[in-house]
């Protein structure tokens, strides 16, 4: 089975906390859902007040970033078995799907399995839209985010084919 031993380089760990930024306290972010640490979704909506007096500390996130990557890796592994990845591409399908999870990630995956690359970038060019929660955690309709536009260029650019770039 193709990727079965692949982890996450240290290059592309490295990565992926640079993409997601490091924020010891619980905050809401930008779709207004509470988070924490690297990206760590608490739940959607809103933080509550004891939530945002909550300490964070370096152990928690990295307990979290562990878990995740865990994750990640898993579903990346479990869903694209026909197509040999390089290390790169690994590397980015699990960026990618630590940020949107293994569902919002799907398409993508799938097409990596199918071997079809620049479908992926396509799927990965496409998870640009959040949609915001109000303060009562009612999903809002959805807003383009301009930093995910740049993350989604640099995790597609290892499925773009040379010249494409």
């Amino acid at each position: 089975m193709a990727n079965e031993s692949k982890k996450l380089s240290s290059t592309g760990r490295t990565a992926l906390r640079l993409r997601e930024g490091v924020v010891l306290r619980y905050y809401n972010d930008i779709a207004n859902n509470c988070t924490y640490g690297l990206g760590t979704l608490v739940h959607t909506g809103p933080c509550t007040a004891a939530e945002l007096r909550r300490p964070v500390t370096p152990a928690d996130v990295d307990i979290q970033l562990a878990a995740g990557v865990q994750a990640a890796e898993s579903a990346v592994r479990n869903r694209v078995t026909d197509h040999e990845l390089t290390q790169e591409q690994f590397d980015s399908l699990v960026s990618f799907t630590y940020n949107t999870g293994a569902t919002g990630a799907r398409q993508a995956l799938e097409a990596a399995n199918r071997g079809q690359l620049n479908e992926v970038a396509s799927h990965m060019g496409q998870n640009v839209y959040v949609h915001p929660r109000d303060a009562h955690g009612r999903r809002l309709p959805a807003v383009r985010v301009p930093g995910l536009i740049s993350r989604r260029r640099e995790e597609a650019a290892p499925f773009l084919m040379r010249g494409q770039r």
